[in-house]
Order: C-alpha cells, then sequence, then structure tokens
C-alpha cells in the first residue's frame, strides 16, 4: 500500500462514518510515519488497512466502513486495496499508546484525517498477534533499522496483557536483536 492509498481510505472512511478522526491500527498504520519508499517490501506489501473510530463503543462505524470499502466490495475490486473495519480494542497495546499517535493528515485525507499507531507500538501489537506475516512485518522494520529493539523492549514492559504474551514479545525481539550482533558465518 502506499500513502496515497491510505489517503484515499481515510478520505472515504471520514465520509461513510461521518467522523472526522479515523485510527489506523494495522499494518499500514506505518505509513504514518514512513513513506512506502522509506520502508522495506514487507511493510508495504498489505492491500488492506486495518480502521476503526475513538467513539464507536458498538463498532457500527467501523461496520460501516466494512461494508462499503471492505474486502471484495466494489472500492476493493475497483482501486485493489481496502478498508477493514475493526474494533478499536482489537490490537493490543502498550500503556499509553494514545499519547504517542501520529497524525497523518493532508489534502487527500479530507475531511478526514488518520491517527496512526507509533512504530514502537504497532510492532509490539504485530508481536502480540503473532502471526506468521506479524513476525515478517516486525523483522522487516528492526532490519531496516526504523525501530530500536531498545523501545521494542520498554514498550513489551508496558503491555496490559498476560505475563506468559509480555515474555514471549521480549524473548523474540531479545532473539532477534541477538541474532543481528552475530558476524556473518
Amino acid at each position: 500500500m502506499k500513502r496515497e492509498d491510505l489517503a484515499h481510505i481515510l478520505r472515504a472512511a471520514s465520509q461513510i462514518a461521518d467522523e472526522h478522526d479515523v485510527l489506523v491500527v494495522g499494518s499500514q498504520s506505518i505509513l504514518g510515519t514512513y513513506s512506502e519508499d522509506q520502508l522495506p517490501d514487507a511493510a508495504v506489501a498489505s492491500v488492506e488497512a486495518d480502521v476503526t473510530f475513538f467513539w464507536d463503543d458498538d463498532d457500527k462505524k467501523s461496520d460501516m466502513v466494512d461494508g462499503a470499502l471492505g474486502e471484495d466490495s466494489t472500492f476493493h475490486s475497483t482501486f485493489g486495496y481496502y478498508a477493514q473495519g475493526v474494533s478499536v480494542t482489537t490490537a493490543v497495546l502498550p500503556t499509553g499508546w494514545r499519547d504517542r499517535l501520529i497524525v497523518f493528515e493532508n489534502e487527500s485525507t479530507e475531511p478526514g484525517r488518520g491517527f496512526c499507531l507509533d512504530r514502537h507500538d504497532l510492532v509490539i501489537s504485530k508481536l502480540v498477534a503473532g502471526r506468521e506475516k506479524d513476525f515478517a512485518f516486525a523483522d522487516a522494520l528492526i532490519s531496516a533499522d526504523l525501530v530500536d529493539p531498545d523501545v521494542l523492549l520498554q514498550r513489551a514492559e508496558l503491555l496490559p496483557s498476560i505475563p506468559a504474551v509480555k515474555r514471549r514479545v521480549q524473548e523474540w525481539v531479545n532473539a532477534r536483536t541477538q541474532a543481528r550482533r552475530l558476524p556473518p558465518a
């Protein structure tokens, strides 16, 4: 996905939900911090943006977006990318994540604007999810030096999840960091 694609999704989602602020919680929230030309291919490979809204307790706005802009919608078949309306509780995030959101706003997002996860909070949420594609995403950002493993470990400490999940995230970051420090064979 490209920044212009995310801007299009934000504009459309904002209009459908009649909501100015759109929260991007999936991998493509990385586009709030970096443009696609600064990112490794694995970080922009997704054709979906997970979006939700701050004030959508019953997920009606997210459901409207999912119906109009979601997978297999006319929007998806026309543009080749789509928005998946999700709940604000979909991603497990470190405490304080709202204070670190990145605003993505330009003429192309109007009348909306995106609130994208901080790059470190995003990677932590991906590591908590723990799917193969999430590990590949995290690994790509670490390999490109776009996230700091020490900050990831600090953010893992802020996870409100069960200790086993926190430990799994910390062990993965530590193993990945250790592997990067080893000299090539």
